[in-house]
């Protein structure tokens, strides 16, 4: 978080990909994804009027009967839970670095999200928070995985490889994906990889998700701005200061978590493709 932006709360947003939806219903329903990420980026103060058991009991049991509509009450019982334990990954590195946070909210095919009650102090512990849920996520998605090939179970592989898609987009290297937040750490200048990774993919698919993308892609641009704007500014430059071996460690970190997501989604794929053959 640039720290001129007010120290309120910070939003970890997971944006859940089940195996294989078609293309009608992405077309379908990406209005409603564009209106319902405005709602979840610009609605959030009002969620502190709501008491816990609705914010996350209510909304994970929302969250189950949207996907569940989609692809099965199996699925999406786990699917939210996983994105749970994404959530809880946050909530823990948080913890661990002194940031009060508020419950997870879960929003259908948008994810969930935590809020963070005081902005960090720097973008060390902005690293640390952001891939914490990556991180348990992971832990999630390989328990699915050896679940799936001890019972030999074409669920357990869904939930695994929709699992690892979904880490492995959150860890984009751009804001506010947790992958933005991480790299932010390592240099700013990822960001700018980030957006080239991502705008030849709005480009193509611009009727579809390509909008999704586009919006996160928006969100992104006023705090890359600002970075490069006052990167000479003395309150930015010590924000994004950090010791050697947190560069080192954050890098080692992001570069390796991409790297084992990648194979474990790939692996996990062809296992469920094997199976259902």
């Amino acid at each position: 978080m640039n720290p001129s932006d007010p120290p309120v709360r910070q939003r970890y947003t997971q944006i859940p990909e089940a195996p294989a939806p078609t293309s009608l219903w992405r077309n379908a329903f990406a209005p409603v994804l564009a209106a319902g990420w405005a709602l979840f980026k610009f609605g959030g103060p009002l969620l502190k009027f709501f008491p816990v058991f609705l914010k996350t009991g209510g909304t994970m049991l929302l969250s189950i009967g949207a996907y569940a509509l989609i692809y099965g009450w199996r699925f999406a019982v786990g699917f939210v839970l996983l994105i749970f334990v994404h959530e809880a990954g946050h909530l823990v590195a948080a913890r661990l670095c002194g940031i009060p946070v508020g419950a997870p909210v879960f929003i259908p095919f948008l994810g969930a999200s935590i809020a963070l009650k005081e902005a960090p102090k720097n973008a060390w512990i902005e690293a640390v928070v952001g891939i914490g849920g990556p991180l348990f996520g992971t832990v999630g998605g390989v328990g699915c995985l050896i679940a799936g090939f001890l019972l030999q179970s074409p669920l357990m592989y869904a939930l695994a490889s929709a699992t690892f898609f979904l880490q492995l987009f959150n860890l984009m290297p751009i804001i506010p994906l947790d992958g933005g937040r991480v790299v932010g750490a390592i240099s700013p200048w990822l960001w700018i990889v980030g957006l080239c990774i991502l705008v030849p993919f709005i480009l193509m698919s611009l009727s579809g998700p390509g909008l999704f993308v586009l919006i996160i892609v928006a969100a992104s641009l006023p705090r890359v701005w600002r970075s490069f704007r006052d990167r000479n500014d003395p309150e930015v430059r010590r924000y994004f200061e950090a010791k050697p071996w947190q560069r080192v460690l954050v890098a080692a970190s992001y570069f390796g978590l991409v790297g084992f997501i990648g194979v474990a989604w790939l692996v996990s794929h062809a296992l469920m493709g094997q199976l259902s053959a």
